[in-house]
Order: C-alpha cells, then sequence, then structure tokens
C-alpha cells in the first residue's frame, strides 16, 4: 500500500514544533497589542478579480487559483479546450484563487469596511500565504506572514513605532538583530544625481546585491543594464559611503543638495533615527543607503532585520507605501507596515536554542494507573491540580507500570503521581520528580505546592 504524502512545499507540525511556532505567534502579538494594533482575519481565498494583475506578471504566475464548484467545464466549448490556452481557461474555470501575501486582502478589507474603520487604522494579521512557486530550502508554497500595517496617516511616528516593535520583539526572543533602514525617496535622488533617474529600478537592484555579489560584481552588472562610465563612477563613492548614521546622512545630504525628492528622504531618516536615538533601544538602527527591497512597491523608509548570530537571510521587513487602496479606486491612502518572517524565525531560535522552558512545556503531572478504585480515588486530585493550572493527565488504560513511566519520559513530563493501597489508606500521594529521581508522600495540596513551586 502507497504511503499517504503531502503537497511539496507544505509541511507537517508536530506538537513540539507547534508549542514552538505558538511562541513566536503569542510573543509577536502581544507585543502588536501593546503598540495599539487590533487583529483581523480575511478568507483564505480571495476573488481573482482581486488578487490578479496586484504582484506583477510573476506574480500571477504563482498564485494558486480554486476551481469553480459544481460543473465548472459547462461555461468552455469545446474547441476552447482543443485550443489548450491555459490562460485563458483558468479565467474560464476559476473565479477564486489562495491569497498570496495579506496585503492585497489587507487593501481589500479597508476599501470595502472604509465606513466602518476609524482612521489611522492600525491592524494585525497573523494567517498562511501562499504561492505555486518552486519549492527548495526554505522556501515553501504554504508559509505564515505576520504583518502589522498603519493606514491613513503620514506621521514619521508610526516608522519609529515599528522599529520600536521589531526592537522588542527580538530583545523577547532574546535574538541579537542589526535594523537596517534607508529610503526609497534616497535611492530616487542618487539616480537623479547621477543622471540616470530612469534607471532607478536597476540602480536599486544591482546595489542591493552589493552583501553578496561585491562591489566589481555590482558595477558590471550596471554597465550590462545599460548605465553609463560616468554614472557608474559617480556612485562609486555614495555605495562605499561609511561612518556613523548622521556622518553618513551629512555625506549623502552633501551629496543630494540639489535633489528635491532626495532631501526629503534625508529629512524624513534624520527624524526617524533621531527620535530612536534617544528611546530606549536594544538593537543597532543602521542607515543602509544598499536597502532596497521591493521597489515598485514602497516610497518612503524601508526597513529590514538581520539576525547578528546566525547565518540567515532578512528576518523581519517593511516600508511606507503610498497607495495602498489605488489599486481597488480609493487613492492617497498612505501606509507603512512591517512583516515579521516567521519561519526564519523560528529557524533562529532553534540554532540558539532560544526557546523558554514554559512555552514549549506539555503536560507536567501524570498520575498513573494501578485499577479502577485507585483511579477513582486519584481524578479529584487531578482535576485539583488542573483547577491550580497544572497541566495534568491520568494514564488512560491499567498497563504495566513501566509502560506507563515510559511514556512519561517520552513525553518528557516532569513529575509522576502514584496512588496505591497504602497513598489511599493515608489519603496521601506518592510524587515522584522525573529528573532527579526524588519522590515523596504527599498531601494533594502539597502535591500542587511543590509542582507549582
Amino acid at each position: 500500500m502507497n504511503k499517504p504524502s503531502i503537497p511539496k512545499g507544505t509541511r507537517d507540525f508536530s506538537p513540539v514544533e507547534m508549542a514552538k511556532r505558538n511562541y513566536i505567534f503569542n510573543t509577536i502579538r502581544s507585543v502588536y497589542a501593546l503598540y495599539g494594533f487590533k487583529q483581523i482575519e480575511t478568507p483564505a481565498m480571495e476573488t481573482l478579480q482581486t488578487l490578479l494583475g496586484k504582484y506583477g506578471e510573476e506574480g500571477d504566475k504563482l498564485l494558486f487559483k480554486v476551481l469553480n464548484s459544481g460543473d465548472y467545464l459547462s461555461k468552455v466549448d469545446k474547441e476552447e479546450l482543443l485550443e489548450g490556452n491555459s490562460l485563458h481557461l483558468a479565467s474560464k474555470l476559476c473565479e477564486k484563487g489562495l491569497r498570496y501575501d495579506l496585503t492585497v486582502p489587507f487593501a481589500r478589507f479597508v476599501v470595502m469596511h472604509r465606513d466602518e474603520l476609524q482612521l489611522p487604522f492600525k491592524r494585525y494579521q497573523i494567517q498562511p500565504v501562499w504561492r505555486a512557486d518552486r519549492p527548495q530550502k526554505g522556501r515553501y508554497r504554504e508559509f505564515y506572514q505576520c504583518d502589522a500595517d498603519v493606514v491613513g496617516s503620514d506621521s514619521l511616528l508610526n516608522e519609529v513605532e515599528l522599529m520600536q516593535i521589531v526592537d522588542t520583539v527580538f530583545t523577547r526572543f532574546g535574538v541579537r538583530v542589526q535594523i537596517k533602514i534607508n529610503n526609497r525617496k534616497i535611492l530616487t535622488g542618487i539616480a537623479e544625481y547621477i543622471g540616470e533617474a530612469d534607471k532607478i529600478v536597476d540602480i536599486t537592484v544591482a546595489i542591493d546585491k552589493l552583501d553578496k555579489i561585491g562591489i566589481d560584481n555590482v558595477n558590471a552588472e550596471l554597465a550590462a543594464d545599460g548605465l553609463s562610465e560616468e554614472a557608474i563612477s559617480k556612485l562609486q563613492p555614495i555605495i562605499a559611503m561609511s561612518g556613523t548614521n548622521e556622518e553618513k546622512l551629512d555625506t549623502i545630504s552633501s551629496v543630494l543638495k540639489d535633489s528635491e525628492i532626495g532631501m526629503k528622504g534625508v529629512e524624513e531618516l534624520r527624524y526617524i533615527l533621531g527620535i530612536l536615538k534617544d528611546s530606549d533601544v536594544n538593537n543597532e538602527v543602521q542607515f543602509d543607503i544598499t536597502l532596497a527591497r521591493g521597489l515598485n512597491y514602497y516610497t518612503g523608509a524601508i526597513f529590514e532585520v538581520k539576525a547578528l548570530d546566525v547565518q540567515i537571510g532578512s528576518i523581519t521587513g517593511g516600508g511606507r507605501y503610498d497607495n495602498l487602496t489605488g489599486i481597488f479606486g480609493l487613492p492617497g491612502l498612505s501606509g507603512v507596515g512591517i512583516s515579521f518572517g516567521a519561519d526564519r524565525i523560528f529557524d533562529v531560535l532553534n540554532a540558539l536554542d532560544l526557546y523558554p522552558k514554559d512555552a514549549i512545556a506539555g503536560t507536567e503531572l501524570l498520575f498513573i494507573n494501578f485499577g479502577e478504585a485507585e483511579t477513582a480515588y486519584c481524578l479529584p486530585v487531578a482535576a485539583k491540580a488542573r483547577k491550580a493550572g497544572i497541566a495534568t493527565e491520568i494514564y488512560p488504560d491499567q498497563v504495566k507500570m513501566k509502560k506507563q513511566m515510559t511514556y512519561a519520559n517520552n513525553n518528557n513530563i516532569h513529575y509522576v503521581a502514584l496512588a496505591g493501597e497504602n497513598e489511599i489508606r493515608e489519603n496521601k500521594i506518592t510524587l515522584k520528580d522525573m529528573q532527579s529521581g526524588d519522590q515523596h508522600l504527599v498531601t494533594a495540596d502539597e502535591l500542587i505546592e511543590i509542582i507549582k513551586g
């Protein structure tokens, strides 16, 4: 018989993995709430009308489409079928698709519910998204996003708070990070300054790879994109900029002094970095001119977070965008948001062994089953333990004691409670600490006190 399997690029999560994932989600959720963000959820399926054309051609190909229910072939004539034009057929056979990210559904939500929403609207959303991508290490077809966005406010205080949220979350996780920040307006200003304003996308895509491929390869790529030698040489001192955030801002503002948009970007960054410097952040916030992120989307500040003690890609990212809801006919609603990469954070916490014991603990107390009478004696004690907040099990079957003890060991259960004839006569229970091997004859109240203590 064939063993069942799951689709490529998807995963099962064991109880231990779920405990770890919930620790991540609960930590992020509690910090979002601390800053006044409110949770929403949207359906796994959206209409294709909502999804198509929002992610570019590449994104459209990666949408999972859902066949219409019932007789989905009834609207297609035989000739169309024989032509085999899959894109055309998909539009007739499918009206829905699985969401590709949380941003487009959020935009749709804002437009649909705009009359009920109080602006600025601060929302967070922690849900799975689906992409029909080629699965590879660290790249899944189903994965979770943990987004927070503020829409309907242009204030840079929102950017500051999002950076503080990032700092708080990683401080709670015990992970040392570097928060990188840049501004799309500065990148536009640089493209203007070197005389290649229309090549902004090529320029930023190339310098975004500086860490990975080095300066020579970046320059070669720029030349291949058609940038003049003069433009490339004007770019060199900008890319090579070093020093403190203030020094870098001074350098870039002297370079961009004639670019109105560039200077606006410098001003915004000065404000954000100035406030963060005086606030109590634990992690370094660094102005990084090579940071580009998804270009056609962001219009202001952009951020990315790197873990310092583990080799892994960015673990959080985000930025300011001008026109979230314009795609649905409600123009001019500005917003700023971040997204935590839960799957990568999971790997980082695993690599650094940073999960708190109590976050991933399961059952704390197991009652051994010696028979009907003994179990009847233990049931009220177990109920009392649960009432006190102790995760408690009674072994359901009357089997050999060794088997029950193995069950306790394999499930990392800290305490085992035994009650035989002698214990029942004295109205007590023997409590065994499975880690130290110590055991004591105790009352029900003492049992609770020991475990809680």
